[in-house]
């Protein structure tokens, strides 16, 4: 069997066109730091006409096997995670299978995962059990989350982003799964969903989506807290995790889920709090669950009390978060490259438990402890090969007026076909960078990359 099954690896991008929140305030007459501190939004990144997933997917992963020098034979399984449709029947995973048939590897189980930002985590889940299964066949696992998350116009519209996240599985990771402290959360809601199949745009009910994904954080947090003092013979607190990660529509509801945490603490044990704390926290301590979850005052109270312990234990995951957005199914994995890159040298022997949460509803609770030495590849070469900081400054910064002209012709070729895109902006993508080239009369997609080498655009697929 397998020991140590988990993240050998890890790749991150994002497209290069982004649009400063607090510009877009000002565009749409919102009031002064409604997005940047309500939000707790700093920029947002966008595709252009020229990406979209299944671009931003095949640079992501040959950009991943060629950083790590991965043999593409040696992939056994591949799974996407996405919520952004693209084809009712025909997967994301299966256009990445041209990167492995020309070195003719065709035998490569999976497909894609969705159920809206839970789908990569449904898709790491699957390539981990995997590895540790007696179906392994000594190959890795790759996992791919991709979304291009989009608003109509309104007060939602901030909260979109894009990016793609790759992560390789296989044993002896630096990157650990502790699989039996886990726990999920499962039940039927109608808090954000696409019904419309003519339409990118999801209908939401942002009240009701915190809510819920505050009662599924409570439910996994329970349930994670159960199985470690089951197997572990002691309480869980808060101090036996060193980082929480969170999936991050906006980073103030990243703040909110932490100061909740603290709050389960005190419900759950008394005593696993301070003496402030528990004073503070005496006045809630008669509120039903219900009434907690709409509690204006619990809240400001939480995040004040958390707020030593959230700058140490959760703002180093908030980089990426804040500079590009909600990226769906790759946001809880983004924020954990930006623990990665701002901590790597810190990390060994430290946990990280990780929060996952997909509308309508699904989540999932789980931990990681993270190892240094581990063959091949450390945390600092991931740190290194990942180059956040350099991906984050050669990024273009577009005025509100041209995001939300993007925005429209977005919309208009939204499930469009027989067009070409425009190539004007090739030159904001970097060397090694997909994109799209047509959409043929019978809704056929082709893409290409701009080579590595001189930056000139070569045939793709």
């Amino acid at each position: 069997m397998a020991k140590n099954v988990g993240i050998l690896a890890v790749d991150i991008y994002f497209p290069p066109t982004c649009v400063q929140q607090e510009a877009l305030e000002a565009f749409d007459g919102a009031s002064k730091g409604k997005y940047t501190i309500g939000l707790g939004q700093d920029c947002m990144a966008f595709c252009t006409e020229l990406e979209d997933v299944i671009s931003m997917s095949l640079t992501v992963v040959t950009s991943l096997l060629e950083k790590y020098k991965i043999d593409p034979t040696k992939i056994g399984r591949l799974e996407v995670g996405s919520e952004t449709v693209i084809d009712k029947s025909k997967s994301i995973k299966t256009f990445l299978m041209q990167i492995f048939e020309k070195h003719g590897n065709t035998d490569i189980e999976g497909v894609d995962s969705t159920n809206a930002c839970y789908g990569g985590t449904a898709a790491l889940l699957n390539c981990v059990n995997w590895v540790e299964s007696n179906s392994w066949d000594g190959r890795y696992g790759l996992v791919v989350c991709t979304d291009s998350a989009v608003y109509a116009e309104g007060p939602a519209r901030p909260t979109g982003g894009a990016a793609a996240v790759a992560m390789l599985i296989g044993p002896e990771a630096p990157i650990v799964f502790e699989s039996k402290f886990r726990g999920s959360h499962m039940a039927h809601a109608y808090d954000f969903y696409k019904p419309d199949l003519a339409s990118e745009y999801p209908v939401v009910d942002g009240k009701l989506s915190q809510t819920c994904y505050l009662m599924a954080l409570d439910s996994c947090y329970k349930t994670l807290c159960n199985k470690y003092e089951k197997l572990e013979g002691k309480q869980f607190s808060l101090d036996e995790a060193d980082f929480f990660v969170f999936h991050s529509p906006y980073n103030k509801l990243v703040q909110k889920s932490f100061a909740r945490l603290l709050y389960n603490e005190f419900m759950r044990n008394t005593s696993s709090v301070d003496e402030a704390a528990k004073e503070m926290f005496k006045q809630f301590a008669s509120l039903s669950i219900d009434e907690s979850y709409q509690s204006r005052d619990l809240e400001k109270v939480s995040q004040q009390l958390a707020k030593p312990l959230y700058d140490s234990k959760v703002k180093p995951t908030t980089l990426i978060s804040k500079q590009g957005g909600n990226m769906y199914t790759a946001s809880l994995y983004a924020a954990f490259v930006s623990l990665i890159h701002g901590k790597h040298s810190e990390l060994p022997g430290k946990r990280v438990v990780m929060f996952s949460y997909g509308s309508g509803l699904t989540a999932t609770m789980f931990s990681l402890k993270l190892r240094e030495n581990a063959a091949p590849f450390g945390l600092s070469d991931i740190a290194t090969a990942m180059d956040v900081a350099g991906k984050l400054k050669n990024r273009h910064e577009f005025s509100p007026e041209k995001f939300v002209e993007t925005m429209k012709l977005m919309e208009h070729r939204y499930g469009a076909k027989d067009f070409v895109t425009n190539k004007e902006q090739i030159g904001l993508l970097s060397p090694g960078t997909y994109y799209l080239v047509e959409v043929d009369s019978k809704y056929r997609r082709f893409y290409s990359a701009i080579s590595p080498e001189n930056g000139s655009v070569e045939n793709g697929h």
